[in-house]
């Protein structure tokens, strides 16, 4: 590493932003965010720190105070140092980078649409990364137990494929969302799919074709809006503000209306059953497909869905539940429906992960997943309450949704802001949000973050949450 010492005495500087720290925060805090924004913003990358003693006796500090600073500097890369040689700074290259988009010619309409506007992130894993649980806490001991248990050589048949989904696991999901979701349905009706998309794709699949339209409240979950658009599907959407209503525009007239279930994705509000309920009167589609995305566990259910009916279909998935590479989910359908739509998911999509799905049934059907959900829960609504109280300090943030038991939150903007810009530099700062003005309709002026908590424990997250607003604040004057 090449190494400077510098003219300059970096004690002043340090001094005066440690004394521009909220006084509310720690010692350990104020020196670290004032060390890092130093780092970042104005030292030079290999210059050498005044001794440990010196920077405590200009700052007033104990030794262990500045010790715990430094050591956390050090495992975010920022610092360096060298047995009884001294500690130097480290400024990192300009950050994340997004990789270069590949060349759209030779591909068909369909995958130049899609391509084309915002998708799934190319970054998956950072702070605030959207729509990814909390992995690190899962109980991987009893999965892999789980597994031990089916894998043994009178469950063979576990190995071929499956016809609909694996029996047990249909009737542990149907009783899951008798407690959870407050109606009755019969295992008959449920369709284990590898996924939420997999069903949203086998959806337009048996229910529309390449043309007719789909319904979406703006803003939309951008992954389904991929799938309908793959699937050949025209867009069209519908404005949804929290308290006023849906804004319906000409030209809607769909065959499929897709909904967010019980918490709106990305708002991260409650959904309000009435507006749906009469959004689909006005509309009128052939059939609604409710998407239990983000599945919150609240007892006050806003589902219009109704299992009953011959042109409802609830869409959902274990990947926030329990972990995203699990891959299943399942729709529950209309009755008429579901043997004709299960033979065509045998032959388009073949069936399989049945070790996979025997493993979830067991977990289920043992209790673990509610177990687990009651607990995981708590720890989400915690997280979400450290964000929102850092977030209300940022001056340009005119709303911030209030903290649920979810995985995501929303904030909005004013006017001026663009989300899209501010994404990218916080891009720079290892911050991995999603601008919500991507995900509205044309016409529609909201502008935001889309955040998740569940990438960093309580603890992790709360130093970063102050990281965020300061970074936020500075970017969004």
């Amino acid at each position: 590493m090449n190494r400077e010492t510098t003219a300059i005495d970096p004690l002043p500087s340090l001094a005066r932003r440690y004394r521009q720290q909220p006084m509310s925060l720690s010692k350990q805090v104020r020196v670290q965010q004032a060390l890092r924004h130093l780092i970042e913003q104005e030292w030079p990358s290999g210059m050498k720190l005044p001794s440990h003693r010196d920077i405590c006796r200009e700052l007033g500090l104990a030794r262990n105070t500045l010790a715990g600073a430094v050591t956390a500097l050090v495992e975010e890369g920022l610092l360096m140092t060298g047995h009884g040689q001294g500690t130097w700074t480290h400024r990192p290259p300009s950050g994340v980078s997004l990789p270069e988009r590949p060349s759209l010619d030779g591909l068909s309409g369909r995958a130049r649409e899609l391509l084309s506007q915002p998708g799934a992130a190319e970054v998956q894993s950072g702070a605030f990364v959207p729509g990814i649980p909390d992995i690190a806490q899962f109980p991987m001991r009893k999965w892999r137990q789980l597994y031990a248990s089916v894998t043994v050589p009178q469950n063979a048949l576990l190995l071929s494929y499956s016809t609909g989904g694996y029996g047990p696991l249909k009737r542990a999901i149907r009783d899951f969302l008798r407690r959870w979701r407050h109606f009755d349905c019969d295992s008959e009706q449920i369709i284990i799919t590898e996924g939420t998309h997999n069903g949203l794709e086998l959806c337009a699949l048996a229910l529309a074709d390449s043309g007719d339209q789909v319904a979406m409240e703006s803003p939309c979950y951008w992954g389904a809006r991929n799938v309908f658009t793959a699937s050949g599907l025209r867009i069209g959407m519908v404005p949804w503000y929290p308290g006023e209503g849906h804004r319906v525009g000409a030209g809607i007239s769909p065959r499929l209306l897709y909904l967010t279930g019980s918490q709106h994705y990305p708002l991260s509000v409650p959904t309000s059953k009435e507006d749906k309920q009469a959004l689909c009167e006005r509309l009128s589609p052939d059939y609604i497909i409710e998407d239990d995305y983000e599945f919150n566990g609240q007892p006050d259910t806003r589902l219009v869905f109704d299992p009953r009916s011959r042109n409802h279909i609830l869409a959902g998935s274990f990947s926030k539940l329990l972990f995203p590479g699990l891959r299943l989910g399942y729709l529950v359908v209309p009755h008429h429906l579901a043997a004709t739509i299960s033979r065509l998911r045998s032959e388009v999509f073949r069936e399989g992960r049945m070790l996979d799905q025997a493993v979830l049934a067991t977990f289920i059907a043992n209790g673990d997943l509610d177990l687990w959900y009651q607990r995981i829960q708590k720890e989400y609504l915690a997280r979400q309450q450290v964000m929102h109280d850092q977030l209300c300090q940022v001056p340009a943030i005119i709303q911030v949704s209030a903290p649920s038991r979810a995985i995501s939150l929303c904030v909005q903007f004013a006017d001026q802001v663009d989300d899209v810009r501010v994404t990218r530099q916080l891009l720079r700062h290892h911050f991995i949000v999603k601008p919500l003005s991507v995900v509205c309709a044309p016409g529609d002026r909201r502008s935001g973050l889309i955040l998740g908590v569940g990438m960093l424990d309580r603890d992790s997250l709360r130093k970063e949450a102050i990281r965020f607003r300061e970074v936020l604040k500075r970017l969004t004057v």
